[in-house]
């Protein structure tokens, strides 16, 4: 897998000119060693997407790294819940949910219907979702990979990436993160490695330092996130309700998008909601306010009052798409949110951050067999292929989805007329929470499958 050679200079994002290659050059960065701050694989960010590659890529025997700028256990704004797509990888991982909230399916409200979705069973997807809360989602999954075998570092601030003079990435500038009592590294150093995942979230700060913008031509995302202490915290459905007013209800315009409340454990309730733009262009939208009256409209049997909110309201954005690429390119892959990998039909990224962490193993694993230089870059070159294949047409039907519903009167029709039909339920929920058979499955995963196939790859 390495393929720097001794004495192969190497320059930092700023083209300062640092010590040449050997594991660390001649001289160790810190007092824990040369051999301590090089790996096959550099893994910044302890998230889903990154614990899932460093997981995978540890498995496979590869030496890796995984750095996480905070402890584990940092929030972040989400809604906590996991599709059957996103059980499926963590199945694959043996990770074990025995303890995690569970699932039946869908409560589908709007329009001035009710309906009740139950995840089916499929050859390649469980009959179930789970609910977890972030911090403790991305602490079990980081602990998960260095149980396999990664190095895990954590209180470690990526700074930029480590460049040669042609512009490889071949390593990560990394320091100490000052708020956190343990840090995995006591001084500023470079941890080396022949690739470099970032894995840093919606930021992508290895990413936008090699060059590598946002296409502002594809969807982004909003949403907004509290939990609350509820008597109905043990129900047993994910429930979305599809009309967001844009001011007063039934009297103003439906947003594109939805609000979503499920339990995650331990008597709380995710109580969120998220809209979606069909570019990434700024809005007037106080989506606060639009979260405070919508979950005004809640019924009161879930006792959503401002003395059961737990913790701050917060919001966040949401980069669908592939928003950002080349998913591979000189030494650095992007993952999950840095590449942009939240689903435009409804703005969950778990599933697909798992995803590309096993895809990105995957590739990583062939091109540590390979002798060539053009051999391992060949094999690098299929994980972006490989997501290309598994979402890129998904996606563009995403966008289009998304160009429809940004139309209130669409979204107005669709909920009224659409929710009552249930064959048509069907499919939307496949599509809305990606859980539709690649292979064979029924005549609506086949159907799917036509249409993924028929439109360009995002």
């Amino acid at each position: 897998m390495r393929q720097m050679r001794k004495g192969d200079a190497v320059t930092d994002r700023d083209g300062k000119r640092t010590a040449p290659t050997g594991a660390l050059g001649d001289e160790p960065a810190c007092e824990t060693g040369a051999d301590d701050l090089s790996a096959d694989v550099v893994v910044v960010g302890a998230g889903p997407a990154g614990s899932s590659a460093a997981y995978h890529l540890a498995t496979c025997g590869l030496d890796v790294i995984l750095v996480e700028r905070h402890g584990l256990g940092r929030d972040k704004v989400c809604g906590d819940g996991l599709t059957p797509s996103a059980v499926r990888e963590l199945v694959r991982m043996g990770v074990d949910t025995s303890t995690w909230q569970r699932n039946r399916g869908l409560r589908v409200i709007g329009g001035g219907h009710r309906l009740h979705i139950p995840w089916p069973e499929q050859a390649s997807l469980p009959s179930y979702g789970l609910a977890r809360r972030r911090t403790e989602l991305d602490r079990d999954l980081a602990e998960h990979a260095a149980a396999a075998g990664a190095r895990l570092l954590t209180g470690v601030t990526a700074t930029g990436p480590a460049t040669t003079a042609a512009g490889r990435v071949v390593g990560v500038d990394a320091k100490p993160t000052a708020r956190v009592t343990r840090p995995g590294i006591p001084v500023p150093a470079t941890l080396r490695a022949p690739l470099v995942i970032d894995a840093g979230g919606v930021s992508a700060r290895l990413a936008t330092a090699v060059g590598r913008r946002k296409d502002e031509r594809k969807p982004l995302g909003v949403a907004v996130r509290a939990y609350f202490r509820s008597p109905r915290a043990a129900d047993a459905w994910m429930e979305s309700r599809l009309e967001l007013w844009d001011g007063p209800p039934n009297r103003s315009g439906l947003l594109p998008g939805y609000g979503w409340l499920w339990s995650v454990g331990d008597g709380l309730v995710n109580v969120g909601l998220g809209s979606v733009s069909s570019r990434a262009a700024t809005t007037k939208v106080d989506y606060r306010a639009v979260f405070e009256r919508w979950v005004a409209s809640v019924p009161e049997s879930w006792a959503f009052t401002p003395d059961k909110r737990v913790g701050r309201l917060a919001s966040a954005a949401l980069p669908m798409a592939f928003n950002r690429k080349p998913h591979y390119a000189d030494g650095l892959m992007l993952l999950g949110d840095a590449g942009g990998m939240v689903s435009p039909f409804n703005g969950e990224g778990i599933a697909q951050a798992l995803m590309s962490g096993r895809l990105a193993a995957e590739a990583a694993a062939q091109a540590a067999a390979r002798s060539t230089a053009i051999g391992r870059e060949r094999a690098l070159g299929q994980y972006p292929a490989a997501l290309e294949a598994e979402m890129g047409g998904y996606y563009t039907l995403g966008r289009v989805f998304v160009s429809l519903i940004e139309h209130p009167e669409v979204m107005r029709v669709c909920t009224r007329y659409g929710l009552g039909r249930k064959h048509l339920m069907r499919l939307v929920a496949k599509l809305l929470s990606d859980g539709w058979e690649r292979r064979g499955g029924d005549a609506i995963d086949r159907f799917i499958q036509l249409l993924t196939r028929m439109v360009p790859a995002a």
